[in-house]
């Protein structure tokens, strides 16, 4: 496993993270605390997590955090992790009423605080933005929690480019702490946006991605595998794709990428989860792909790409011209 630092701050990660999404729900405690042992074991470093994770399903909330929180504290090396998580999002029965502010971001914050069982988050994310709200009142609240020692470095996920700029010029402007990272939608496979069916979600595009490449702005991807999509499509488990996944990612254009995967696999070598992952991890700045594994073998089928890096011809014949998602 490789290591890298995310620009603009003193967090030293692994180049694969490790999503928490069904951390101590789908996944159960006993397996949950395994699964991150491995990630561990294997060099992993990096932790992504949020306060709503799981709260879809009808048990405790914010249970991935405190399944997180538990095993930091039972393993004793919280300061050997880098903590992310993410607050800030719309509660799920009324996700057109945003949650950015000032009371909001801080009681989402203390609440992370509390369930991790730790005193300082590495990287605290808004989940959402709201485009509503003045931009300097948000990078305000944020500089606030770093000067009260509860946040080290802030990112946020599902802001589009132009709504990260103005943070960005705002923070600079006024000497404040901006963010160190995005994390939006991102994979070899382009999804139908019109298909995800949810507006609020960020996705890498064209745009987004000269954004990134233009400023060296971290990106740290969720999705980064597609759900598995080309990982089923090379084991010709085509049944295994279920339809809302068919209609996300089902295209002409992912058709071929695939081909391009299995060429590459082919000279290379390579798995097609290392194509994937070392795509991401190819790009002329500092990318992070977030896996969210269930089970044993599918998380080392993801930390084998951890040391993998693509030429810059590559990378370019896996995916330029990156499509607007649903075109």
């Amino acid at each position: 496993m490789r290591y890298t630092t995310i620009p603009g701050t003193a967090l030293r990660t692994s180049t694969i993270c490790m999503g928490t999404g069904p951390i101590g729900s789908a996944v159960d405690r006993q397996a949950s605390f395994a699964l991150l042992d491995a990630y561990v074991d294997h060099g992993g470093t990096f932790l992504d997590s949020a306060s709503v994770y799981a709260n879809w399903l009808p048990i405790e909330r914010s249970i991935s955090e405190k399944t997180i929180g538990q095993w930091l504290k039972l393993r004793g090396n919280r300061d050997r992790i880098v903590v992310g998580t993410k607050g800030g999002h719309p509660e799920l029965s009324t996700m057109h009423i945003s949650r950015l502010s000032h009371a909001d971001i801080v009681h989402d914050l203390d609440a992370s605080l509390a369930n991790l069982q730790t005193d300082v988050i590495d990287l605290y994310w808004l989940h959402r933005d709201d485009p509503q709200r003045p931009v300097g009142v948000i990078v305000e609240t944020l500089n606030d929690q770093v000067r009260a020692g509860k946040v080290r470095s802030l990112g946020c996920s599902n802001w589009q480019p132009a709504r990260i700029r103005a943070a960005q010029e705002y923070a600079a402007q006024h000497g404040l702490q901006g963010f160190a990272a995005s994390q939006a939608m991102w994979s070899l496979a382009v999804p139908d946006r019109a298909a995800l069916g949810d507006h609020t979600l960020a996705i890498m595009d064209d745009e987004f991605l000269r954004y990134h490449v233009q400023t060296g702005l971290a990106a740290i991807p969720y999705s980064s595998q597609a759900n598995g999509y080309f990982q089923k499509l090379a084991l010709g488990a085509a049944d295994a794709i279920k339809p809302a996944q068919a209609r996300v990612y089902g295209s002409t254009e992912n058709q071929e990428r695939f081909k391009h995967i299995q060429k590459l696999c082919a000279d290379t070598g390579l798995s097609v989860s290392q194509i994937v992952l070392g795509y991401l991890q190819s790009q002329p700045f500092t990318a992070i792909p977030i896996v969210g594994c269930r089970t044993p073998a599918q998380l080392e089928d993801s930390l084998a790409a951890g040391d993998v890096r693509l030429t810059p011809e590559q990378v370019q014949y896996l995916g330029s011209g990156l499509q607007h998602p649903g075109h």
